[in-house]
């Protein structure tokens, strides 16, 4: 099958082009929101460290609740979870918009409401990337479009951390009202959701057989699903050192704010480039090794990165280096299907999510501890490439949890294949 037969196939499965599209739209929130409520509460209070605080609040608030959100699909289906979050998260967002209205003195009302919209969030993204798996399930006849899907879905994702902040940005040169982009991310994240959350995929759903047992810590005591949640968490703190490294060199060097942006935004344009290239190879290969292997091409990359002389060489460097990113992301994903039981697999997805907010959150700190250093520029991206190696090294044992737990999975799949035929 060639690679744009692949795709083909993924655009035309049932359902397949609104997970594709409006999934992207409905996720707009994402790149939207946290930008949107830095600026808004900065504008409002004075305060840069309130605006922070109040950004660190609605991301731990949404990662705190994210799994529960994510267990409580796998029990009842996902449209439930998904038509109550799209009404309570953007309520949650227009109470932050009235209490800002009272200023520094509405501090503790707007550090509720902040954390009450991360809380709400809609469980988007492991829903979607839930109904992609079981869209390719073994008797689906789609199952070998697994890859394709999931590389599609991971390398479309990439586009929401590039379009909300631009969005952001357009409506504050035409507004000059942050209010104005974070109603506009309600709205997207109300309608799209509502719009997904109709999918007949995810209406139609079935509860498996083992769902009885997404007790206590769930996915969470699943042999090999710890040792990918460390890599998870490393990636995560590798985004998030990112997110604070590149911003810094910008300005060190001239550029300002909106040269680190286009920076960031041309990195996520290499990632989404190499993870539709992905997503039309075959490798023979074992997953964890693929992820090993993917996740020491991401170390390298910030390595190379550390070397650059100068924001053009750094851009067209993380142009290159960030075509690893989907790759690596697409095959997290695909040993999350994998080694998940299928009753578990959309608080499994959400844990991921978790644990990568987590990262990033860490990541940024112990970064900006670094950048702060004389010197410390070059150091924080060899940090960020030295806990990306170790997660490669957790990856690579061939004995370890994660390798074990997908040979089990291999098993399972196929005596699966055998009873569909």
């Amino acid at each position: 099958m060639t690679a744009l037969r692949q795709y083909l196939g993924v655009w035309q499965m049932p359902g397949g082009r609104v997970l594709l599209i409006v999934g992207i739209l409905a996720r707009l929130g994402i790149g939207m929101t946290p930008l949107a409520l830095l600026l808004l509460v900065q504008e409002t209070t004075g305060r840069y460290a309130a605006a922070g605080l109040a950004g660190g609040m609605y991301a731990l608030a949404g990662a705190a609740i994210s799994p529960v959100a994510g267990r409580l699909a796998d029990r009842i289906g996902p449209s439930p979870v998904l038509w109550t979050t799209a009404v309570l998260h953007p309520l949650a967002l227009v109470g932050l918009l009235l209490v800002s209205r009272g200023g520094e003195a509405a501090l503790p009302g707007i550090f509720v409401a902040s954390a009450l919209a991360g809380a709400t969030y809609p469980p988007l993204t492991a829903a979607i990337r839930r109904a992609w798996t079981d869209a390719t399930a073994v008797g689906s006849g789609r199952h070998g479009l697994r890859e394709a899907a999931m590389a599609a879905e991971t390398s479309l994702f990439e586009l929401v951390f590039v379009l909300g902040p631009m969005l952001v940005a357009a409506l504050l040169v035409v507004t000059h009202d942050p209010a104005t982009a974070l109603a506009t991310s309600a709205v997207a994240t109300f309608a799209g959701t509502l719009w997904i959350a109709s999918l007949p995929i995810m209406r139609h759903w079935v509860r498996h057989v083992d769902a009885d047992t997404t007790r206590g810590l769930g996915p969470l005591k699943v042999g090999g699903f710890g040792a990918l949640l460390v890599c998870v968490a490393a990636l995560g703190t590798a985004f998030g050192a990112a997110g604070v490294i590149v911003p810094a060199y910008a300005g060190q060097h001239g550029g300002g704010d909106s040269l680190g942006g286009v920076l960031l935004g041309v990195w996520g344009v290499g990632s989404a480039i190499g993870g539709i290239w992905f997503g039309t190879r075959r490798p023979a290969m074992a997953l964890p090794r693929q992820f090993a292997w993917l996740l020491g091409a991401v170390a390298l990359s910030f390595l190379v990165l550390a070397a650059m002389p100068n924001p053009l060489s750094l851009g067209i460097a993380l142009v290159v280096g960030g075509a690893t990113i989907a790759p690596a992301l697409t095959v997290e994903n695909n040993l999350v299907g994998r080694i998940a039981p299928a009753g578990m697999l959309n608080e499994a997805y959400t844990w991921v999510v978790t644990v990568s907010v987590a990262g990033s959150a860490a990541g940024g700190a112990v970064a900006g501890a670094i950048v702060d250093q004389p010197g410390g520029l070059p150091w924080a991206f060899v940090f960020a490439a030295a806990v990306l190696v170790l997660a490669s090294l957790v990856a690579a044992v061939p004995t370890g949890p994660m390798a074990r737990a997908d040979r089990r999975a291999a098993e399972r799949l196929e005596q699966a294949m055998a009873a569909a035929h």
